[in-house]
């Protein structure tokens, strides 16, 4: 495997080991250059802070516009709805209708999911951020100025499905550009532009609520960011991992793929062409020939081996961040902070914009500490709160119905351990733990069972209330927290400052 090594002078170096891979020799020299590969410090990269901002920034813009149409959402509804503020001949909606534009974006979030499964690979990263950008404007758009009720729902399905193409590639993108020692700082500030979203959309809702037609200024609003995206990412390198990626499946023109590859790394690091640049581009190079990552990824590859066992961790989590009760919890948080005699809780969008500003306070604490106590501890800590609020929840609604403190202080509980675990942590996982060549396609998985999982909660919330009682409900969201606990202790790994290689090598 000594021969494998790649000469900078050299690009077209990279397909060498091809063909020695496939002789069936693989077996010894691999063994004896295995352990330099990961003991090597690869995780110490040098980097300059200034040029990894715009490589996190653009991409994370995908996620706050997915915010933002959540915030903005709420008071869309209300002014859609009003006969004197809609500006409308037909806001006389029923509730299918009205079912259909509050969700319509998270079901085009869904399309978008199950499209990026075999779109990602051949777009790439960048090209699918760019795709996404261009959908979140021209559904902004579309749905801002739609002339009637089919038309809007048109545009906010264009619109979800540029949240679930974003919602894929920003955290692949930014896991695969940024050095491995702030790699989980930036994937959970993604987090953090979510949350700032959302209060962004609140304050957007309560300026506009009482405007005429103003359900159509808050839709509009998110247009710019959707061009400042989109230019954004026309300016990005691609992902050099998905160029050297591309260049030994042997899809594109591999002659300078190394080259191309040292040229983007450079520009995402800030630093000038230098030996370090070329070793760590042959550390990865090294290991996508040790994986036999030459051969595309086929669908039952997805279910076996190391992608089985990230595809249990991932979606593992998606799952749970869901079916603990997050969008149910929130649904019930104008009520309780009524119940305790809040002044501003008769003003939901004043409301929302409180309960914003915690989880923004919660997930920046979250991005301070991620990568200094790692990824398991913060899982624990938060996911242990979130059980012990939602039984002081059911406990609320059993015992302690006459002392509407205990919900409030639940309600704030779950919020902010929510955004120091599940929250943050577990979009940074899903990006982390797919081995590179099935992280496209793992990953698609992953954002379509959270998607799912949030639809299926949100839909079954209303009728298992009716059936077993809200206690019950909240009691029944404690149990499945507990069972989460269980599947983080056993299952979900430490990935703090290694490598998104030395993750493939030693924990899968």
């Amino acid at each position: 495997m000594a021969s494998e090594s790649f000469d900078p002078e050299r690009p077209d170096a990279l397909l060498a080991s091809k063909g020695h891979e496939r002789d069936g020799s693989r077996g010894a020299e691999i063994d004896a250059t295995r352990e330099p590969l990961l003991d090597r410090s690869i995780s110490c990269e040098s980097y300059s802070v200034k040029a990894a901002v715009l490589p996190f920034l653009f991409p994370a813009l995908g996620g706050l516009l997915y915010g933002y149409d959540i915030g903005a959402t709420s008071g869309a509804t209300i002014s859609l709805e009003s006969s004197t503020l809609s500006g409308t001949s037909w806001y006389d909606l029923s509730t299918v209708e009205i079912g259909l534009q509050v969700s319509g974006s998270l079901y085009g979030a869904l399309i978008g999911s199950s499209l990026a499964f075999t779109v990602a690979d051949f777009l790439g990263r960048r090209r699918e951020l760019l795709t996404a950008s261009m959908l979140y404007l021209f559904g902004a758009l579309l749905t801002a100025f739609a002339p009637n009720f089919p038309v809007l729902v048109v545009g906010r399905f264009i619109f979800g499905i540029g949240i679930g193409l974003a919602m894929h590639a920003a955290p692949m993108y930014i896991a695969e550009t940024s050095p491995s020692q702030i790699r989980g700082r930036l994937i959970s500030l993604k987090e953090l532009f979510i949350v700032f979203g959302m209060l962004l959309g609140y304050v957007t809702s309560n300026i506009y609520v009482e405007k005429v037609s103003g359900w159509r200024y808050m839709y509009a609003s998110s247009a710019p960011i959707a061009l400042i995206m989109g230019i954004g990412m026309w300016c990005l390198p691609p992902s050099p991992r998905w160029l050297l990626l591309c260049a030994i499946q042997g899809k594109g023109n591999t002659d300078g793929a190394k080259e191309n590859a040292v040229g983007c790394l450079c520009r995402l690091r800030g630093r000038p062409h230098d030996a370090s640049s070329y070793e760590e581009i042959d550390g990865i190079l090294a290991e996508l020939s040790y994986t036999g990552d030459e051969k595309e990824a086929g669908f039952r590859e997805i279910f076996q081996g190391k992608c089985l066992k990230a595809l249990i961790i991932g979606v593992g989590l998606v799952f749970f961040q869901q079916v603990t009760g997050q969008p149910s919890v929130l649904y019930y948080a104008a009520t309780i902070l009524k119940s305790a005699g809040f002044s501003a809780a008769s003003d939901a969008t004043r409301v929302s914009i409180l309960l914003g500003l915690l989880k923004l306070i919660m997930t920046g604490v979250a991005v301070l500490l991620v990568d200094r106590l790692g990824r398991r501890p913060l899982l624990l800590g938060g996911v242990s709160g979130i059980a012990v609020s939602l039984f002081l929840l059911s406990s609320y609604y059993v015992v302690l119905n006459n002392v509407p403190i205990v919900a409030v202080i639940a309600l704030l509980l779950y919020v902010g351990c929510y955004q120091l675990s599940f929250g943050p942590i577990g979009w940074l996982m899903i990006s982390e733990v797919f081995p590179l060549r099935l992280r496209g396609r793992g990953l698609s998985i992953a954002v379509l069972v959270n998607f799912a999982s949030n639809a299926l909660v949100t839909f079954a919330f209303s009728p298992l209330e009716d059936l077993v009682g809200t206690a019950a409900l909240f009691g029944g969201f404690g149990v499945i927290a507990v069972l989460s606990l269980v599947f983080i202790f056993f299952v979900v790994p430490e990935t703090r400052g290694l490598t998104l290689e030395e993750i493939e090598a030693k924990i899968l």
